[in-house]
């Protein structure tokens, strides 16, 4: 466990595992502290509602959540070109990134993360298509998921520790945020650092995505060799093939018996369309055997790909036919 013990506000507490003790998920203690002042501005998501005609994608809605929270997910998004998005949960909105090539653990791989437009935090879960003619037209699955922390902009006794979401502002605005991830394929200390330098045809949103070294760090490190939802289970096939996948569906309540309660919904969601499909296709199938038993006489015999008997009469024939072969002098 780590020794260090971070003071943060009420409501932005990194999520724990034991509340007696207030351990996270990578084991630093917490102390809590006030409540938090609320920083997000109608306008978050008006970038986000313009570029989508909600009547024509299964996006959810540009509504910013009232609640407070440090997920994070990572979505595999086959569009015009293949690229991953990276998300952060902060002030009630998902703060986004494309990032071509996907992120890696191989701390020598300098990853160019895009900064585009926040996302609602209902975002979080989305997997599915979005119809063509429509903006990021394509197929999105959810390939990573868990929470995240933000990480102190200098270290303490030379490890970088968990802080509270005000530094984490900041360092968003200079440019150069550092951050812990415990999720199902990405573990360990990241960071995102703003391109100080503009090239030509630059429109100033581009950052690097680093994996800092640590127990996580994995050389050579091949993105490729996850293609299917940390959710369904699906690749980016099926998800494609999938025409349920073209209408978004509100998240349930969560249930509060659950340790995550909110991946266990997302959960709940793809089985229960599942169980639909699967429905729908039994009823179908017993429509058609109805069909086919009122007309028993309708259908013709299969006919056979075997080939006919040569009768033994004109094998015999054959054989007398043959010419009798010429002796070699």
């Amino acid at each position: 466990m780590n020794s260090a013990i971070v003071h943060i506000p009420e409501r932005e507490k990194y999520p724990k595992i034991s509340p007696a003790n207030n351990v996270d998920l990578l084991g630093t203690r917490y102390k809590v502290l006030g409540t938090p002042k609320r920083y997000n501005k109608p306008m978050a998501l008006e970038e986000y509602k313009r570029k989508r005609r909600f009547e024509a994608t299964p996006e959810p809605p540009p509504e910013i959540s009232t609640k407070t929270g440090h997920r994070f997910v990572v979505q595999k998004h086959r569009a015009s070109r293949l690229h991953y998005d990276f998300r952060l949960e902060l002030d009630g909105v998902l703060k986004s990134w494309a990032v071509p090539k996907g992120p890696s653990l191989d701390p020598a791989d300098k990853r160019l993360a895009m900064h585009v437009e926040d996302h609602p935090v209902s975002y979080f879960d989305f997997e599915g298509n979005i119809p063509p003619d429509n903006y990021g037209a394509g197929s999105v699955m959810v390939w990573d998921v868990g929470v995240w922390a933000a990480l102190s902009s200098t270290p303490v006794d030379g490890k970088y520790v968990p802080t509270t979401d005000d530094e984490a502002r900041q360092m968003l605005a200079k440019g150069d945020l550092k951050f812990r991830l415990a999720g199902k394929r990405l573990k360990g200390d990241f960071a995102l650092v703003k391109m100080k330098g503009r090239r030509a045809g630059s429109k100033g949103n581009e950052w690097l995505l680093i994996k800092k070294h640590d127990a996580y760090e994995a050389a050579d490190y091949d993105i490729d060799q996850y293609d299917s939802s940390v959710l369904s289970d699906r690749s980016m096939d099926e998800i494609a093939g999938d025409e349920a996948s073209a209408e978004w569906r509100s998240r349930p309540a969560g249930r509060g018996k659950l340790k995550a309660a909110w991946l266990a919904d997302a959960v709940a969601k793809l089985e229960q369309k599942k169980a639909a499909e699967k429905a729908a296709s039994k009823t179908s199938a017993r429509k058609a055997s109805s069909a086919k038993g009122k007309k028993p006489g309708s259908a013709k015999p299969a006919k056979s790909t075997k080939p006919a008997p040569t009768p033994i009469a004109s094998v015999d024939a054959e054989k007398k036919t043959k010419k009798p072969r010429l002796k070699s002098a």
